[in-house]
């Protein structure tokens, strides 16, 4: 899904009901090669937020959708287990991507870049309150909760209209879903990657533990 100025303005004053109509889940654009480390680790057109050193043994790449529920369960009871166990002790680096699989994300997600801008923290901080918000903005008014949810984390109703209205914002972040489907192979959020590696599909954090406490031992 190559997501439109069009598309994009139409879609953000439907509720998240009506907007769901002719909204398919993104489909692959193409069979391409198999992930490396190497094409996971680095950023596209957007710079990469994240928490934790950038010379830590072991990378986790989350790929999530603003509107995917599964992802918003995720941040709220997985999420912080492994903050606390893993990127906070400085074991970890997390790398938190847009993946939006419609409209709706994809202006959650432009939403989090203006609001943050390079800072990490607040970008996460960000993120977390759209994922515990998410029906009010997906089922409601989109523009008009974004904006007061802009208002709260500091921008003016000018900044949040500027921002939702940045052609330039929304193509990098096409761009980047666009390489993540066709070079990394994400079709379905969320998605992580622990040193190259895939997961499809929300995980526990004893699944992540299982597979991250190996890595730093080695």
């Amino acid at each position: 899904m190559i997501i439109t100025r069009r598309q994009f303005t139409a879609a953000l004053a439907l509720t998240g009901a009506a907007a769901a109509i002719g909204l398919s889940p993104l489909r692959l654009i193409s069979e391409a090669s198999a992930q490396t480390a190497a094409d996971v680790s680095k950023p596209v057109s957007l710079p990469d937020m994240a928490l934790g050193p950038k010379d830590a043994a072991v990378t986790v790449v989350e790929f999530a959708s603003m509107t995917c529920g599964h992802c918003a369960n995720f941040t709220e009871t997985v999420f912080p287990k492994i903050k606390s166990e893993f990127i906070d002790t400085n074991k970890i680096r997390f790398v938190f991507r847009e993946f939006p699989l419609d409209i709706k994300a994809a202006a959650g997600s432009m939403l989090a870049r203006c609001i943050a801008k390079d800072d990490a923290g607040k970008y996460f901080a960000v993120v977390d309150m759209l994922f515990k918000q998410q029906n009010e903005w997906v089922m409601k008014n989109t523009t008009e909760t974004l904006t007061r949810i802009g208002k709260q984390a500091g921008l003016s109703q000018q900044q949040v209209e500027e921002c939702l209205k940045d052609q330039a914002l929304l193509d990098k972040i096409a761009a980047d879903q666009k390489f993540a489907n066709e070079v990394l192979k994400v079709n379905s959020t969320p998605t992580f990657f622990i040193n190259g590696e895939m997961l499809r599909g929300e995980q526990t954090f004893e699944e992540f533990s299982k597979k991250i406490t190996p890595l730093l031992k080695g």
